[in-house]
């Protein structure tokens, strides 16, 4: 791996975790919240994508769309099955969960299909960063997955690594073997989740604009930064960095990120109440407070939710 490699891989994972961060603050959102962060991402890309298609032209092959049809396809159902995670559980479970198990099936992806050779200190290398990020996420007690929304959040987070772990392979097939550019095949994965999720937002679009309603900030955020961050660890791949180094460095690097931040913003799954519905906002303003918030939806949240954020 090139220093400029590793410069874009470290970058990609800051940029990663801030995106997730941003996410978590509007997980109650679900879909309608997809459906907005793509399309900020194809708006905010589509200038670069135009020139790459005018000035260096790109030949398509039905491989090649295969490639791109089945990238956008785990996009959106990684897009979604993580949304649903921040739903339900905290981030600093699903999160480092989703990162530890990404990592270890992208490598034995990069194995079996990109037959990238194995090694004894690459296998050691994996374990330590997979052990490191669980005890990130615990902070050294395995009692974090028996808190409410622990177990919720070990299982959704085990999905999500294992979509991650789908779309890293065939990602790395599309831009290395395939020679399709990180940028190109990132905008139409967006596009592609952009249609799919446009037909239950026209159906009813005064509830997907109520609901998102205060999150716009956070769309903006997540649409361009998601995008940059995947666009820079595919550059890295292209510049002839090997799979595996840079999905353990990815990995463990976001993952503190994501600890420390969560940790000082109290994030947190919404509570529920025994009826399934958010019986009241616990994030850290709000406690701090002791807002009144804790009798939605009476009363408003302090921390600028606004109650048709929290979704029954």
């Amino acid at each position: 791996m090139t220093l400029a490699s590793l410069f874009l891989v470290v970058l990609a994972s800051f940029i990663h975790a801030s995106w997730n961060l941003l996410a978590k603050t509007a997980a109650s959102v679900g879909p309608v919240f997809v459906f907005a962060y793509n399309l900020i991402a194809c708006v905010a890309y589509a200038p670069w994508v135009l020139f790459l298609l005018v000035h260096e032209g790109i030949i398509w092959t039905w491989t090649g769309i295969g490639f791109v049809l089945l990238s956008g396809l785990i996009h959106l159902a990684y897009s979604l099955c993580l949304q649903r995670g921040y739903q339900l559980a905290d981030l600093s479970v699903v999160y480092p969960v989703a990162r530890g198990t990404g990592p270890m099936l992208s490598t034995l992806g990069a194995f079996l299909i990109l037959g990238e050779t194995p090694s004894g200190t690459g296998l050691i290398g994996l374990a330590l960063v997979v052990s490191g990020i669980l005890l990130i996420a615990t902070q050294g007690s395995l009692a974090a997955f028996t808190r409410p929304g622990g177990q919720a959040g070990v299982r959704w987070g085990t999905a999500t690594g294992g979509l991650i772990a789908s779309y890293t392979v065939v990602d790395a097939v599309a831009v290395t073997a395939l020679g399709i550019a990180p940028v190109v095949l990132d905008w139409f994965s967006n596009l592609l989740r952009f249609i799919l999720l446009l037909p239950p937002v026209i159906a009813d679009p005064h509830r997907a604009l109520s609901a998102m309603r205060g999150h716009w900030g956070a769309a903006i955020g997540v649409g361009l930064l998601s995008s940059l961050s995947y666009i820079l660890v595919l550059a890295a791949l292209t510049d002839g960095a090997p799979l595996t180094p840079w999905i353990r460095m990815r990995g463990g690097v976001s993952t503190e990120v994501v600890r420390r931040d969560a940790s000082e913003m109290a994030i947190s799954a919404p509570p529920r109440s025994a009826k399934g519905g958010i019986s009241a906002c616990r994030c850290g303003p709000c406690v701090r407070a002791r807002s009144p918030c804790a009798s939605f939806p009476a009363a408003p949240c302090i921390c600028a939710r606004t109650p048709t954020a929290w979704s029954r």
